[in-house]
């Protein structure tokens, strides 16, 4: 019904609610409901009819405009429907969208034929609840009914199969359409964008300026500028920042937001925060993709400082703000700022967002506080996939392995499918405890997901293997690995290194080389650990030298601590003391440490004292060092000194922890701490130890008498 075919009275009251309908005045608009109810206006008049439906539905009172809908006698046209349809899908929500879809199958059971509004409609309810089948049946229907040339309609079918991911079926029907405008162009460009697939949305982008079949606007460029996320490029980022500049856009927020994020992303903090300065009007998202740009490059001092003066601009920060600064305290472990920060995000009402709870208990962890960690963890009903590896990696992290692998119980229970990270994390726990047949079912675990030996599982299950002895394992493992980084390689090279194949460690090292894998710092531990196994003092030596010479890389306090271990272990233990009062590294306790205990192992107390002095005079904390000392100055029959050095160690409230050690057995992990008689089997346990210490004295007897007789 056309408007001028209403009488005066109609025309008023239409032109009235529209007027409600634009201000959402609930009262005015009630009232006048309540007249055409009273005057039979409604439902009798479609036209008024349709005008008080859309009024409830754009005042989001949708389950108002649904009863009213109900009582419209006649919908045989699309304008009723479409007003449910599209409110109900524009609010994003997926109750509301399913009811959107459940309303489309009503329209066209009472044979309404629905029109481009109506689809447009459809494809976004679709898109929130992932409803393939409907969107397919719907595309049929498109072609069906609507004429290609409706750039509406297809560029909402365009951004369904970009937000869902079907690039490919997205790309057809973009080729597809014979008329093309900027949201169209913007659409398929941000559906490369957030598949990171950037240089195929630069190539979109390529097409469209030569074309020149859309205008070049805000969305275009926003949508370009999210597709550089990392440093190679930051000059398509530059081309895209200099046509924004040229065309009068970078003053726009939304570029401007893009482009500082872009040069963030993509490494290039100067460039990032020259915009960012330039900016006249910055608001959450600017200051965010500043404060994140900086967290993720290291820089998380300047992130938090950044944080402050936003603070003291009086912006309020978004969700997004909140976990970068998280993170940056993650990066810093400063326990003070992140639990001022979490004070702040619960002031904020963000304590129910599920990534942000996911950073806290990472920044929780990450600084050792990992009781409060798994607070954060449990105040959450349902916690997504990667809040339960962010819990069980903290658990790792802070060296409660054994937590870790009961929480991944937990998870499978709750049916929680794990992801690489989570694999990772738990075979790395079944390293730091030598517990191979947990580290076995985790690898079973590892197959039944269908994950490959790519990094970092790869890298973990190697270095498992080789952590708990399973050499052939984890041969087996690194071998079938596709692609093998400086992780895998140490893995294999410390395993057999530690389990006494020293030889085949630096064959290894060679092996390295020779694929072009580039060894970092922990690569030369692993091989001078070799060295000092083998007793290769020479080779040692040339590889420790090698390491600035030839590959560039400084040696820190642990190379320093394997040549005195090499010197050591070969008796060059004068040679060892010229090392370490050479060296140019501040290395404190560490290389005396080594060179008593050195010294110990080949009787020379003479300088063992010396080494033990030097510990002494530095305030050495550690028990070993004062009980080898005592135990060198007892076989020199220096009484005094031994009485000293006990006095010294008391004074200084150093005291002899007790040893630790475990065992797995039975897929059972047994713990026996020095003077614990807690084991429910220690008294068989005991008798079985004094047994074997019997055997053994009556063995060592057998063969000093042996010795005597000169047998």
């Amino acid at each position: 019904m056309n408007q001028a075919a209403l009488s005066p009275q109609s025309r008023h009251l239409f032109t009235k609610l529209r007027h409600f309908t634009d201000q959402k005045n609930l009262r005015n608009g009630k009232s006048l409901h309540a007249h055409l109810l009273k005057t039979a206006a409604f439902p009798g008049d479609p036209f008024l009819s349709t005008t008080l439906l859309n009024f409830y539905a754009k005042c989001h009172l949708l389950s108002d405009a649904r009863l009213l809908f109900d009582e419209i006698p006649h919908k045989n046209d699309a304008v009723s429907w479409n007003i449910l349809i599209n409110n109900y899908s524009q609010l994003g929500l997926a109750h509301y969208s399913f009811s959107a879809l459940q309303l489309f199958k009503q329209m066209l059971q009472r044979q309404a034929l629905p029109n481009s509004h109506t689809f447009a409609g459809i494809f976004s309810a679709a898109a929130i609840l992932e409803n393939v089948v409907m969107a397919d049946q719907a595309h049929c229907f498109v072609v069906k009914l609507v004429e290609s040339c409706d750039v509406f309609v297809y560029s909402s079918m365009l951004n369904f199969y970009c937000k869902l991911g079907f690039l490919d079926d997205g790309r057809k029907v973009f080729d597809e359409m014979p008329v093309r405008n900027s949201i169209t162009w913007s659409t398929m460009i941000s559906g490369y964008a957030s598949q990171r697939l950037a240089n195929e949305a630069f190539g979109i982008f390529r097409v469209m300026m030569s074309g020149r079949e859309g205008e070049v606007n805000e969305f275009v460029l926003t949508s370009v500028l999210s597709a550089f996320t990392s440093p190679e490029f930051v000059d398509k980022g530059k081309q895209v920042h200099s046509l924004a500049i040229k065309d009068g856009l970078s003053n726009i927020v939304s570029v401007g937001n893009a482009v500082v994020t872009m040069y963030a992303k993509c490494g290039s903090l100067i460039d990032a925060v020259r915009v960012f300065e330039l900016s006249t009007d910055k608001n959450s998202i600017t200051w965010s993709a500043m404060i994140t740009g900086h967290a993720q490059s290291g820089d998380s001092e300047k992130a938090l400082a950044l944080f402050k003066e936003m603070h003291f601009c009086g912006m309020k920060p978004s969700e997004y703000t909140i976990v970068g600064v998280l993170n940056a305290c993650s990066d810093t472990e400063d326990i003070n700022v992140g639990m001022q920060i979490h004070a702040y995000l619960v002031k904020l009402g963000f304590e129910t967002q599920m990534y942000i709870m996911t950073a806290m208990v990472d920044m929780y962890a990450k600084c050792g506080c990992i009781i409060d960690a798994q607070k954060g963890f449990d105040y959450l009903d349902d916690p997504d996939l990667v809040l339960w590896t962010s819990m069980i990696g903290g658990f790792v992290q802070n060296g409660d392995n054994e937590s870790a692998i009961n929480l991944y119980c937990r998870m499978q229970m709750e049916g929680i499918a794990p992801n690489e990270l989570t694999m990772a994390s738990l075979l790395k726990a079944c390293s730091s405890l030598s517990a191979l047949e947990q580290g076995k079912q985790i690898h079973a675990h590892v197959v039944k997901n269908g994950f490959t030996l790519e990094v970092p599982i790869g890298s973990a299950l190697s270095t498992m293997y080789a952590k708990c002895g399973s050499l052939s394992d984890g041969n087996t493992v690194f071998r079938r690995m596709p692609a093998r980084d400086v992780v895998s390689w140490n893995a294999m090279i410390s395993g057999l290194s530690q389990n006494g194949l020293g030889f085949e460690a630096l064959n290894l090292f060679e092996e390295m080389q020779l694929e072009g894998a580039k060894p970092d710092y922990v690569t030369f531990v692993n091989v001078l650990s070799a060295c000092s196994h083998m007793g290769l003092v020479d080779k040692g030596r040339e590889y420790f030298q090698s390491m600035s010479k030839k590959f560039g890389i400084v040696p820190r306090i642990e190379h320093y601590a394997c040549m005195v271990d090499i010197l050591g272990r070969a008796g060059k233990l004068l040679e060892a003391k010229e090392f370490i009062e050479s060296s140019t590294i501040d290395h404190g306790l560490y290389l005396w440490r080594i060179l008593l205990s050195a010294c110990r192992n080949h009787r020379n107390y003479e300088l063992g004292a010396y080494a033990g002095e030097k510990l002494m005079e530095l305030g050495s904390q550690e028990s070993s060092a004062y009980v080898l000392l005592s135990g060198i100055y007892s076989a020199l029959g220096r009484l005094d000194d031994v009485e000293r050095v006990r006095r010294i160690m008391n004074a200084r409230g150093v005291s002899k922890e007790p040893g630790c050690s475990w065992i797995e057995l039975k897929n059972q992990v047994h713990v026996f701490v020095v003077g614990d008689m807690l084991h429910p089997e220690i008294k068989d346990i005991r008798g079985e130890l004094l047994r074997f210490s019997k055997v053994m004295k009556d063995e060592f007897c057998k063969i000093e008498y042996s010795l005597i007789l000169g047998e």
